[in-house]
Formats: structure tokens, sequence, C-alpha cells
């Protein structure tokens, strides 16, 4: 049976993947560091959920490979699903940008995500990182989408105007919902978007523009707020694969 691997920080989501991991009958370790204990290294099935700046280093120490987002995936998909203009660009070329831009590291937290004008980036990293420049567009509300092999597994409303949704335990309305899957099933549908097979999809709605992808997030480090975990699980353990 698989065994999930679950970093030393303490967290709702990383407790609710451990007691769904036991209903599931897999083992779980929590590391006491940041270091993978020598029995553990050698243990085939090893399924991370862990911090993003710890993954690559674990899982070397693990023998695994996580599946990470492609960094120009927002870029390349089709205007329909964007409904906003987006470029992969330098931080440096972001810096000479004097309108606000909303700016991001793709993969990472870097530095925050948010909106910027060109003096306000932050200045402690080269100017040759690589950042997202998009539109500054207003999400009414957004999903998380856990997806394996293009399809839909489990998803839940996480945001409403940018405000977490924790106090209404990520409440939403059979018609958000509804509207929702059916965004979903034509990504997932559409051959011109590709996508990896276990992967995390953040969708919502864009005031005045309609539903559009708000980014791709590794499943192997993404909250799950309101998902069903035992679901969540099954993309987790197909995003961290034996090397």
């Amino acid at each position: 049976m698989p065994t999930l691997i679950l970093t030393p920080r303490q967290t709702e989501d990383a407790q609710s993947l451990w007691r769904a991991a036991g209903r599931l009958g897999w083992s779980v370790e929590r590391l006491s560091s940041w270091r993978l204990p020598g029995h553990l290294q050698a243990r085939a099935d090893l399924v991370l959920y862990v911090e993003a700046l710890f993954g690559p280093s674990l899982a070397e120490q693990a023998g695994v490979t996580l599946i990470d987002p492609p960094e120009d995936w927002l870029v390349r998909l089709p205007d329909e699903y964007r409904r906003r203009a987006i470029t992969l660009t330098s931080l440096g070329a972001a810096r000479s940008q004097p309108a606000p831009r909303f700016v991001k590291p793709p993969n990472d937290k870097s530095f925050p995500a948010d909106v910027y004008t060109g003096n306000e980036l932050p200045h402690a990293f080269d100017d040759d990182m690589p950042v997202l420049v998009s539109d500054v567009v207003a999400w009414e509300c957004e999903f998380r989408c856990f997806v394996l092999d293009r399809k839909l597994v489990t998803y839940s409303l996480y945001s409403r105007h940018g405000e977490l949704q924790r106090a209404s335990e990520f409440h939403s309305e059979p018609g958000e919902d509804a509207a929702a899957e059916a965004f979903m099933a034509q990504l997932l549908a559409d051959s011109r978007v590709d996508l990896p097979a276990a992967i995390v999809v953040d969708i919502g709605h864009i005031a005045g523009r309609g539903w559009a992808c708000v980014e791709l997030n590794a499943a192997w480090g993404a909250g799950i707020y309101g998902c069903d975990p035992e679901k969540a699980l099954a993309v987790i353990r197909q995003a961290s694969r034996a090397s």
C-alpha cells in the first residue's frame, strides 16, 4: 500500500489527508525534519504532500519525480479559457511597466501574487526571474479542481471576491457548481489544451467576462479546501511517480 509523506508543518489540509489515508489503508509518515529518514528512502510507492520549497529535495531523496505545471501553460491556453491577456516575461521587463498589472511567479511563491506597478515589484530577485504578467480582473468566485487523466475527480469553491471561504466551509450554490462543471467539461474535452496527467486546475468567474482558468497548481502541494480528501489523494498519488 502507498505511504503518504507529510512535512513537519501542521495544516488542516494535511490532517484531513492523514485521516483519509488511514481510511484507505495507507501508511502515513510525518517527517520530524526536512530530510527523508533512511528507512523511507528504500520504500516503494511513496506519495508526497509537501510544500513547494521542499518538494524537489524530498522528491530526490524519495526517488520520485514530481509533476509540475508548465510555466507557460496559461500563455498557451486558447483565449476562451483565460479571457485576459497573459504574458510570460522576466521580472526585469515587468519592472519597466508603469501601469498596474497582476504579477506572479509561474510555479512557486517566491513573492506574493498581486497587482503591482513596475516600481512596486520586489527588488530581492534577479531581473531574469520568469514571471507571469496579466490584466487586472475581478474574480467573483474561484474553484479548485483536482484532475486525473483529464477527468474531474473532486472540486471545491475556495474564494469569493478574493476572500478565502473557510468560514463558510467552502460552500457553493448548485448553480455555481453546475457552471463550474460545465466549464471544466469543455476544457478537459478540448484537444488544444494540454494537461499533465495529475494536476490541479483553478478556475473562476471573471466579472463581465465569464468563466476562465486562474492557474495550474501541482497536486502534490495544493491545498484541498472543501474537496473530498480521499478523491484528492488519488490525484496526489499520481503526481509523484517513481523515477
